[in-house]
C-alpha cells in the first residue's frame, strides 16, 4: 500500500519496456514495436498517476497552481492529458513537431528538455527513497517534486497555448455569466411552476431544451444586464450567443409586445414543446 513502493514497481515497468524498445529493430518487427509503444504509453500513464498521488501526499500545499486549466477547451480536459504532455515533450526533444508549428516547437524545446530532465531526477530520487526509507519524504525529495510539478505546469500551459486558442479571462467571465443566468432561470422556473424539482433530480431529458429556451427569455427580458445584453456589441458577447446577435434582437423586440399573460403562456409552451 505504500506509494513509494508502488512507484518503484511502476518505474521498473517503464524501464523494462524502454529497454525492450531500444533492443528491438522496428523495421524487422514493426508489429512488436507498436505493441511495445502501447505498453510504454500505459506504463507511463500509471507511473504519472502514482507520482500525482505522491505529490498530493507529500507537497499538497506547495503544488503549482492549475487555475489555467479553465482556459483550455473542454475536449482537452481528459484523464490522460498529463501522459499526452509527456509524450509531446519527448517528441519535441527528439525534434519531431507532431502538433505544433516548427517555430513554436523550437521555442518549446527548452521547456521540454527541462521537464524531462526533472522527471528523470524525480525517478532517481524516488527509487532511492523507496529502497531506503519508503515511509518518509525528506526535504530533498520534496524539493525535486516541487520543481517537477512547476516545470510540468509551465510546459503544459505553454504547449497547449501554442496548440489551440485558450480562453481569455474575458471569455471565462462571460461563461461564468451564462452559468449564473442558467441558475437564475432554473430558480425562477421552479418558483413559477414551469419546472419541478423532481424533473431536475431525475435528469428529465426535456430540460436540455427547456432551460436554454427559458434562459433566452430571461436573458433578454428579466436580466437585461446579463450575458444576453444587447447593449453590448457582438464582439463583447460570449461566443455562444454572438453569432445570433441579430436574431436575439428580433426575439427581444417580439417579446416586448407581449402581455404578462402572453409571456407566461409562451414560457409554459416552451416547457412542453420539443
Amino acid at each position: 500500500p505504500r506509494l513509494l513502493s508502488q512507484f518503484f514497481f511502476a518505474d521498473e515497468r517503464v524501464t523494462r519496456v524502454v529497454a525492450e524498445i531500444n533492443g528491438l529493430d522496428a523495421e524487422l518487427d514493426p508489429q512488436q514495436y507498436l505493441v511495445l509503444l502501447n505498453q510504454l504509453h500505459v506504463s507511463q500513464a500509471h507511473l504519472l498517476a502514482v507520482l500525482e498521488r505522491i505529490m498530493e501526499e507529500c507537497i499538497p500545499t506547495q503544488r503549482h497552481s492549475r487555475d489555467y486549466l479553465v482556459k483550455f477547451p473542454e475536449e482537452l480536459l481528459v484523464d490522460n492529458l498529463g501522459n499526452h504532455m509527456l509524450f509531446a515533450a519527448e517528441c519535441l526533444l527528439a525534434g519531431t513537431f507532431l502538433e505544433v508549428e516548427e517555430s513554436d516547437g523550437a521555442q518549446l524545446r527548452p521547456r521540454a528538455r527541462n521537464l524531462l530532465c526533472s522527471l528523470e531526477l524525480v525517478r532517481t530520487v524516488l527509487r532511492e527513497q523507496s529502497l531506503s526509507q519508503p515511509n518518509s519524504y525528506p526535504e530533498p525529495v520534496r524539493a525535486v517534486l516541487i520543481q517537477f510539478d512547476r516545470l510540468f505546469a509551465e510546459f503544459e500551459l505553454s504547449y497547449v497555448s501554442s496548440l489551440v486558442a485558450v480562453k481569455s479571462p474575458d471569455e471565462i467571465y462571460r461563461q461564468q455569466e451564462i452559468i449564473v443566468l442558467f441558475c437564475e432561470t432554473v430558480e425562477r422556473a421552479l418558483h413559477l411552476g414551469y419546472l419541478t424539482q423532481e424533473m431536475i433530480d431525475g435528469y428529465e431529458p426535456l430540460l436540455m431544451f427547456t432551460i436554454p429556451r427559458l434562459a433566452i427569455i430571461s436573458g433578454l427580458l428579466i436580466y437585461p444586464e446579463g450575458p444576453l445584453s444587447l447593449e453590448r456589441s457582438p464582439e463583447e458577447m460570449s461566443r455562444v450567443f454572438s453569432p445570433f446577435y441579430n436574431l436575439l434582437r428580433k426575439i427581444r423586440d417580439l417579446l416586448r409586445v407581449l402581455s404578462a399573460e402572453e409571456l407566461c403562456l409562451l414560457e409554459r409552451s416552451l416547457c412542453t414543446a420539443e
